[in-house]
């Protein structure tokens, strides 16, 4: 049984409680605003008062670098960051056969959408394992906790903090952009919780974090992709539509996310040939495209990429028509990823393409019960009345991959173990082979995303039809890649 109380809940196989929990703020990178209180156990000062009190800068990579801050920060916490793991070995849930698992997403606020599926996937990985499992020599049972972030990455580290200390999870799972991912693995490193994140560019979570280069994390992994992935996924779709020039808009803001494809995907383009056009590193939650448009209309340029937060994408896109920019293919990044987007369009959204890391055309099944991605998307259809989204084929993975490290350890409470465990995972799953031996970086496995474009459906109103399957041919193609139509 599921049971909701407040934003964050507590899902157990046969009972549920949870309690509320009330932001009276929400900030996001790069306004001026104040940041959060989030007025929730565990929560003892906001963040920005707490570094004060303490003699902390709030802007730690200046002073020490990453890692050091983040044991400084925990030795600081007292019993609200150390009581976490005590420096005990395999300090977790108090009951032998209960494993505990945190989840944190983003199901309020900008990012929202990448949260869609969250309560289906919960639900049916507890029916799934409803009859437990077998780890560490004896049948243990699942406990999974979630938390919300509101799109708010103080709020993400606030709600980790209170996994680790008041729920004392055995290990956390979370999905989608830095600004979830990024806080919620520092906390998990610093308190050594076995945590592994999804849909972050790799580069983003790990030189975002102060990873150090062949060393990678001890408690910390992830699975997604990279700028590579970007470039391989995007570049032969702009050969096929042979533009006039080679001059690539680009919309990047002032963020992490945008930070990582400036310099990653940037100098790629170059090697293949191609020019970025940087319309300037603007603040997310801007209101006005103009000078942007103008930048690339004066350079020509007809192929454009892009990774803003989704409400900004509709605003540009929107201006962009009214100003006269159309460019011959749009090849999106971090947008454009789920149904909603595609609706708040109309018209617009024909042909505009993105990368593709999940869909019910890969050929992947589940560990949990053998299900394939095609019958995944079904069910949620059939129990939400919903659209699938590619969230639902990485935040069922973010759990299967859990489970799995915890049959491999000899003791799943061992957080040590785990980790360990994590680090060195191969699995086949619903999101593909995943290898976080094989990476980029140690503890980073690497999914291969195919172009899709979004047209007109007939159950919904618009769908995805896979057109180019180059870096990944496992997934079939399902149509001819299109130039994307601004409302024709």
């Amino acid at each position: 049984m599921l049971l909701w109380c407040g934003r964050d809940r507590t899902v157990g196989s046969t009972s549920a409680t949870g309690g509320p929990c009330r932001s009276p703020a929400s900030w996001w990178p790069g306004e001026t605003s104040p940041r959060a209180t989030a007025a929730c156990p565990g929560s003892v000062l906001p963040a920005r008062r707490r570094n004060e009190e303490f003699g902390v800068s709030d802007t730690p990579t200046r002073g020490l670098d990453r890692r050091s801050f983040l044991k400084a920060a925990a030795a600081l916490g007292g019993t609200s960051l150390v009581g976490a793991c005590g420096g005990l070995k395999g300090a977790g849930s108090s009951s032998s056969d209960v494993l505990k698992i945190g989840y944190v997403s983003p199901q309020t606020g900008p990012l929202a959408g990448f949260a869609a599926a969250d309560n289906f996937v919960v639900q049916q990985i507890q029916d799934a394992l409803r009859n437990g499992f077998t780890a560490g020599g004896q049948k243990r049972r699942i406990e999974i906790v979630v938390k919300d972030t509101q799109s708010n990455p103080n709020r993400a580290t606030e709600v980790t903090r209170q996994l680790i200390n008041s729920d004392k999870v055995d290990l956390i799972v979370g999905s989608s952009t830095p600004d979830t991912t990024n806080p919620v693995a520092d906390q998990c490193e610093a308190n050594g919780i076995p945590n592994v994140t999804t849909i972050a560019p790799w580069e983003a979570w790990f030189n975002g974090r102060g990873g150090k280069d062949g060393e990678g994390f001890t408690y910390t992994t992830l699975f997604f992709f990279g700028m590579r992935e970007f470039a391989d996924c995007f570049i032969p779709m702009w050969e096929r539509v042979d533009p006039s020039n080679k001059n690539v808009a680009a919309l990047w803001p002032n963020d992490t996310d945008a930070n990582a494809f400036r310099q990653g995907l940037g100098a790629m383009m170059k090697e293949s040939g191609y020019t970025p056009v940087d319309g300037g590193a603007y603040q997310n939650g801007a209101a006005d495209f103009t000078a942007q448009i103008a930048t690339f209309k004066e350079s020509r340029a007809e192929l454009f990429t892009c990774t803003p937060i989704p409400p900004d994408f509709q605003t540009f896109w929107k201006q962009a028509r009214q100003q006269g920019f159309r460019p011959k293919l749009a090849t999106v990044a971090k947008v454009m990823l789920f149904p909603s987007e595609a609706e708040a369009l109309g018209q617009l959204a024909a042909n505009i393409a993105t990368d593709f890391w999940w869909s019910p055309a890969h050929p992947y099944t589940s560990t949990l019960d053998g299900r394939s991605a095609k019958q995944l998307a079904d069910d949620f259809a059939a129990s939400t009345g919903k659209q699938w989204t590619q969230a639902l084929g990485s935040v069922y993975s973010l759990f299967e991959i859990a489970v799995q490290a915890f049959k491999e350890a000899s003791d799943p409470k061992d957080r040590d173990e785990v980790a360990s465990k994590l680090r060195g995972m191969k699995i086949e799953c619903m999101s593909g082979k995943l290898d976080f031996t094989a990476g980029p970086q140690p503890g980073i496995a690497i999914q291969h995303p195919v172009g899709g474009q979004w047209r007109k459906g007939e159950k919904f109103p618009w769908d995805v039809v896979i057109v180019d399957n180059t870096p990944n041919k496992d997934v079939p193609v399902g149509g001819d890649l299109l130039p994307t139509n601004q409302g024709d």
